[in-house]
């Protein structure tokens, strides 16, 4: 500290400089710092539920801190993870090809592994070609920055998935986001666009939510408005559509009406990457000009071949997706029934919605003590008003796991006063 001399207080003048004479905290610490601040009073709170380091898994669960748990925040959701001949399949191309590639894809990382899961992703969706990419969110990222620039409008839903965000921040295009599947607002966001290039993003199943974008009434607008749609089946890749094909498939639309197909291969494809497809056009286009393909090494043979071999295993078995949906149905009746708000889900993603950040946490907290894992979602993933467990649901999970999965809600809803 600073010691006052006899007589009275130091004068201002001395006491700046002192303080001035000290080091200042370098940059680097101030800025960790910064952006730790709310998140160490999380964990001081003990409220901090997040990155739970798994150290096995059997079907449906996963052992965590020594201990098993049903999990409810897996996004298999045809229950894929360790599908016998999806792990032959990357076990072959590991034997063949070792464990990387040698570099970028327009260089000499293209392996015949990739284009023959972009051909086999282009079928599956009903377009002519496919890139793929080595994450999902690097798929929207370097898509969003390819398509448009300084000048064009870009225009998404407000639930837009955060690396669609990230795309319109990168790609420098006006933006203009339109009320959560409001068909009324983005007939507004055209208009305001005027004659500009356009392109309109939207998710197809909206990943907190669980509900479906209105495709048909979105089409048209587009459509009438000369406007390109982009499309994120992230979440409705396997899981939307009579037997998987996604949001095209649910609605009865022509697929080619859809310019820009965007999916992952991480959630319903238990592999790493994303993809987009379409016209063979938009494909070549981005593959010369899109920069997170460009200069990003290719994926590594195991990730593809067991992408390829996913899709195989969902063109053998259409019927799964079925299956899903029968079971999802079933366990959010349930849930309804017991006075739980779970939004407009129709998918496997049942949101639990709760009356406050704590309630959600406290929520989590005894379901995990309970043995079922699941999150809590709260600001600034959600809207403040609608915090929520995100419980997920997928083919790993038999009936009887889902009762007891009900059970346990149910418990834990009373325990904290979110139902009677």
């Amino acid at each position: 500290g600073v010691a006052a001399p006899l007589g009275g207080a130091v004068p201002r003048r001395t006491l700046t400089s002192r303080l001035a004479d000290r080091p200042a905290r370098p940059f680097l610490d101030r800025r960790i710092d910064a952006l730790s601040v709310d998140d160490r009073l999380v964990i001081a709170r003990d409220d901090y539920f997040y990155e739970p380091v798994i150290e096995e898994s059997k079907g449906a669960w996963i052992k965590f801190d020594g201990r098993w748990f049903l999990n409810f925040a897996s996004y298999s959701y045809l229950g894929l993870i360790g599908h016998d001949y999806i792990n032959h399949q990357a076990q072959r191309a590991l034997e063949r090809h070792g464990t990387g590639a040698h570099g970028v894809r327009l260089l000499a990382g293209t392996l015949h592994l990739h284009r023959e899961l972009e051909l086999a992703i282009a079928r599956f969706v009903g377009a002519e070609d496919a890139i793929v990419y080595t994450s999902g969110y690097m798929a929207n990222v370097a898509t969003v920055g390819a398509l448009v620039g300084p000048g064009d409008v870009v225009i998404g839903d407000v639930y837009n998935h955060a690396s669609i965000l990230d795309g319109y921040r990168l790609s420098g295009a006006t933006v203009i986001t339109y009320a959560h599947n409001d068909l009324a607002d983005l007939e507004r966001a055209l208009r305001r666009a005027g004659d500009a290039g356009k392109l309109v993003v939207t998710d197809a199943v909206f990943s907190m939510d669980g509900d479906v974008a209105d495709l048909p009434g979105i089409l048209e607008l587009c459509e009438r408005h000369d406007a390109p749609l982009m499309v994120d089946e992230a979440h409705s890749l396997g899981v939307l559509g009579a037997t998987g094909r996604g949001i095209t498939e649910h609605f009865g639309i022509d697929p080619a009406r859809i310019a820009v197909k965007m999916g992952t291969l991480s959630k319903t494809v238990p592999s790493t990457g994303g993809y987009v497809a379409g016209s063979s056009d938009l494909i070549f286009a981005l593959k010369n000009n899109a920069r997170g393909w460009m200069f990003s090494a290719a994926g590594t043979p195991m990730q593809v071949a067991a992408a390829r071999a996913a899709v195989e295993v969902m063109e053998a078995a259409p019927h799964l997706t079925g299956e899903l949906r029968a079971r999802t149905d079933r366990y959010r009746a349930q849930l309804r029934a017991l006075g739980f708000d779970t939004l407009g889900s129709v998918t496997p993603v049942v949101p639990i919605i709760c009356a406050s950040a704590g309630q959600a946490q406290e929520m989590a907290r005894l379901c995990q003590h309970e043995g079922i894992f699941v999150q809590p979602i709260v600001y600034p993933t959600v809207p403040k008003a609608l915090p929520r467990l995100r419980t997920i649901v997928n083919l790993s999970h038999s009936v009887d796991d889902l009762d007891h999965a009900v059970a346990v809600f149910a418990d834990a809803g009373r325990r904290v006063g979110l139902i009677a």
